[in-house]
């Protein structure tokens, strides 16, 4: 069922865009993967209450969104990363005014089989790990031996090309001059959900991924700027203060500055219940919000 899932949003994404037409009461928004839990909640709650207003949500990766904004065929691109150079420089071409909007905070969890003794590692480490030409390919070498894990090799779990996440983790993480490494241990995956899955089924591997998927049946290591730094646990706070190594904001993009239904809706998203609509899916809010009870 799961594949099924997975085959049907990939066919969704891969359909013909269509153009925006004039505004019939549905907003399209497209973009990250990472996002799409908490897009589609609100794409749902807001519907609820205003029943004349629809909003089609797809989450393909950050790239797709801004694709779609670049092309006319989105209203909204969610996504994980800032907007590139490139796109600004092909939505000017196109006579399209990209506006940013902050919608939360996320921290990207590192995480690994529960049968893994480590606790923490470093964002040296991870890049040795998951670098071109990295050091990093065998437990041994951060001085644990992992049960049920043949040889005691790391296989490395990480997102696809296209994905914020992807972006986000090689520029934080190994540096935007150095690649991820291409080899046999290595699994790219296009869903974020398929890392934690992953991850809790082969006690060889570590994964990268939002913290709104953390998952129970995995464990989520702290981690360290630097070998003799202090040890972070990625949560909220340390999400919105920034004092995770590997926290970012969140986005959604309009063309120009939003109007009508869209200004509505975006301003619904930052306010205090949609803020806390955030808080329940696990991500951070823009600000602090008093959600009654949770």
């Amino acid at each position: 069922m799961k594949r099924l899932a997975l085959i049907s949003t990939l066919a969704a994404c891969l359909a013909a865009p269509v153009a925006l037409q004039a505004d019939n009461g549905t907003i399209h928004n497209r973009g990250s993967d990472t996002l799409f839990p908490i897009a589609q909640a609100w794409a749902t709650a807001y519907q609820s209450k205003h029943p004349e207003t629809a909003i089609d949500v797809r989450g393909c990766g950050s790239d797709s969104g801004f694709l779609a904004l670049i092309n006319k065929t989105a209203h909204l691109a969610s996504s994980s990363r800032a907007i590139k150079k490139k796109e600004l420089t092909e939505a000017e071409k196109n006579g399209v005014s990209p506006r940013e909007h902050l919608v939360g905070y996320d921290a990207l969890s590192i995480l690994v089989n529960k049968a893994n003794p480590v606790s923490w590692i470093s964002v040296p480490s991870l890049a040795e790990v998951y670098g071109e030409k990295g050091t990093l390919d065998d437990w041994n070498k951060l001085g644990v031996a992992v049960p049920g894990c043949p040889k005691n090799k790391i296989t490395v779990v990480g997102r696809q090309v296209g994905s914020g996440t992807h972006l986000f983790f090689q520029e934080t993480v190994l540096g935007k001059q150095r690649e991820f490494k291409h080899d046999d241990s290595v699994m790219d995956v296009h869903d974020s959900n398929d890392v934690p899955n992953i991850v809790a089924q082969n006690p060889c591997a570590i994964g990268y991924v939002g913290m709104a998927y953390e998952a129970p049946d995995v464990k989520k290591l702290k981690i360290s700027k630097d070998r003799n730094t202090a040890v972070i646990d990625a949560t909220m706070t340390t999400a919105i203060d920034g004092t995770y190594p590997i926290a970012r904001p969140l986005f959604m993009y309009t063309n120009g500055e939003p109007e009508g239904r869209l200004k509505a809706y975006l301003d619904w998203i930052k306010s205090d219940e949609g803020q806390c609509m955030l808080i329940e899916k696990g991500y951070a809010p823009v600000r602090h919000v008093a959600c009654g009870g949770r």
